[in-house]
């Protein structure tokens, strides 16, 4: 294992110092707590997000803490869902009494946690609302989850509910949002490369010199079929063809677009991806309103990347477009 660690058991202390130290003017961490949240908190009058899962997917989900994103993210260990009472400190602290809406991947154990936490919240007399994000076409009924899995869409999901929040929305109306994204949007991935987890110390699964996995998750579960490698424009075509398959993009309707890469891949190749990804779309005469090329939501070193789709009205392109100020994430 090569990785640029000091002791396998301390990545996620070490990591969650190093990222407040890259931007105090947004985070600070909760003393004694693996939990990231924005430096002036409560927010008087408006309802707060909080999120989060297993570390080894940054800059997801502490990069998106901020201003009309996430008013805090909790980390688990690596691939590991955080614990109840970790999540609860966190809607603790960022509840201004207007509520707080959890943001959960649907993993079988973020989905347990998080709600553990928020019958813990409620005994304290918090208003908690929840909403599972389950964006990945690729299977159902995986290795961590029942049902579908929730994979970079959930960015999304934060971005958009985040700037109803930001705007004042209740807490039905913030959660309504983001049920909004959920059904709206679409994810799938691919990998070249497996990914170790540090203290397992040798890689998820295994791929020879001349395969590719095609839909894997983001914990490096298996996907629908391993196959020989294609070049840029055929996967492309192959996991758009299936997010297609799965939501009804009508001619002349506007989407948005996330390339997310999964920690490996250079930056020029998503470019490549995003360029066929446009062209597919535009021959379909489905306007593209706006594009994300990133890592967004990563899986520590794999090489790879996964595409999401979301359909958009006019409600979701306006919070789409809202101001935000994370460390990742800046629309101003």
């Amino acid at each position: 294992m090569k990785k640029i660690i000091n002791n396998p058991e301390n990545v996620v202390d070490e990591m969650l110092q190093g990222i407040v130290k890259a931007y105090p003017e947004y985070l600070k961490r909760l003393e004694g707590f693996d939990v990231l949240v924005t430096k002036d908190l409560p927010v008087k009058g408006k309802v707060a997000l909080v999120s989060g899962g297993g570390s080894g997917h940054e800059p997801s989900h502490g990069g998106f803490v901020g201003e009309g994103m996430l008013d805090g993210a909790v980390a688990g260990e690596v691939f590991t869902s955080p614990t109840p009472d970790q999540v609860f400190e966190a809607i603790k602290v960022v509840d201004s009494g207007e509520g707080v809406l959890l943001i959960i991947k649907n993993y079988s154990g973020d989905v347990m946690n998080f709600e553990m936490a928020k019958d813990m919240a409620e005994m304290e007399g918090i208003k908690v609302e929840t909403v599972v994000v389950n964006d990945d076409v690729a299977v159902e009924d995986s290795t961590y989850t029942t049902g579908r899995r929730g994979i970079a869409g959930t960015v999304l999901v934060h971005k958009i509910s985040g700037a109803a929040a930001e705007k004042g929305m209740d807490l039905e109306n913030v959660k309504r949002v983001a049920e909004k994204v959920i059904a709206n949007t679409r994810s799938m991935g691919m990998s070249l490369t497996p990914c170790t987890v540090p203290q397992a110390g040798k890689p998820s699964f295994e791929l020879e010199e001349d395969e590719m996995e095609v839909g894997l998750g983001i914990h490096g579960e298996p996907g629908i079929y391993k196959r020989k490698i294609m070049n840029a424009d055929e996967i492309t075509g192959l996991l758009l063809e299936k997010i297609l398959e799965d939501i009804e993009v009508k001619e002349n309707e506007e989407v948005a677009v996330l390339v997310n890469g999964l920690g490996g891949t250079p930056i020029m190749e998503l470019y490549i991806v995003n360029r066929e990804v446009h062209e597919i779309l535009e021959e379909k005469n489905i306007k593209i309103y706006k594009t994300l090329v990133g890592n967004f939501m990563t899986s520590l070193e794999m090489a790879g990347f996964s595409l999401t789709v979301l359909k958009l009205d006019n409600e979701l392109k306006e919070l789409l477009d809202f101001k935000a100020n994370t460390p990742v994430l800046k629309i101003i």
